[in-house]
């Protein structure tokens, strides 16, 4: 998929559904959660893909959020987490797409070991392959060994899902609020713990509040085996995510994000 000034719906919704098909081949309890959820007839719809990346320019949100920009999509909000040192932006489309949130790590501010590992990865990439629309869909794009993931681990769990996965989703998100079966998040949380699904516990199975406008919750990411260059080793992988929200005073309803909310979030590819 060649890059464009402008984008088409239709290369959209190819790169959205391409995203989908590597999302579900790295994390099958997504397949096998939204399979559950169309058994009880239920219409599942995606509410927000997120992504995740370096600040390096070459890597940065700018370039992971280009084809999305081309293609209509605005930016409509920025957040901060200081401790995990994240900064993120979501995008909408005019349409009933699914928003886009990309986050990014503040390489500078860890440790120069490594910050020296980040920048030897991203100096590997082919200027050429960031240019390709479908870049942030492309996988992980340099060599890299688990001793390597693992030292990258002891600074930030973030930077080594990065690092062992590269450019691709790093969750889809069930919009809540559009199925018909379940009146609370608590009840669809209920479903996922009768069925073996682990959640997310860390700050509570629910982060946020109808007061807060958005409640979230997770699963824990799959372990997979994932290739490296000195073997294969078993990391944490992709997750799905639930949300629901709720409206504003003027009645809209809420389409922004909680920074500390997604803080624990994050949190859901951990090694634990």
């Amino acid at each position: 998929m060649e890059s464009n000034s402008s984008v088409t719906l239709q290369q959209l919704d190819q790169l959205l559904d391409r995203m989908w098909h590597d999302y579900v081949s790295m994390n099958p309890q997504a397949c096998q959660i939204h399979e559950l959820l169309t058994g009880l007839g239920e219409k599942v719809l995606n509410d927000h893909i997120a992504l995740r990346t370096f600040d390096v320019p070459k890597v940065g949100i700018d370039v992971l959020a280009r084809p999305f920009v081309a293609a209509g999509y605005v930016e409509r909000g920025r957040y901060e987490f200081p401790a995990k040192k994240l900064l993120a932006r979501h995008y909408e489309h005019p349409s009933d797409r699914p928003k886009i949130f990309v986050s990014e790590l503040r390489v500078a501010e860890l440790a120069p070991e490594a910050q020296a590992i980040i920048h030897g990865l991203v100096e590997a990439i082919d200027p050429a392959r960031t240019e390709r629309l479908d870049f942030c869909a492309s996988g992980r794009p340099w060599s890299l060994t688990h001793a390597a993931c693992e030292a990258l681990r002891v600074h930030s769990e973030y930077a080594a899902w990065v690092a062992a996965f590269g450019f691709r989703p790093n969750h889809f998100t069930v919009d809540v609020g559009s199925l018909r079966a379940f009146g609370s998040i608590e009840a669809l949380n209920a479903l996922l713990k009768e069925h073996g699904f682990v959640l997310n516990a860390s700050g509570g199975e629910v982060k946020g509040s109808p007061a807060t406008l958005l409640e979230q919750s997770s699963v824990l990411a799959n372990v997979i085996d994932v290739p490296f260059d000195d073997g294969v080793h078993r990391v944490p992988g992709c997750y799905y995510e639930f949300a629901r929200r709720y409206p504003m005073a003027d009645g809209r309803t809420y389409q922004g994000f909680i920074a500390s909310s997604a803080d624990r979030i994050f949190e859901s590819t951990d090694k634990h």
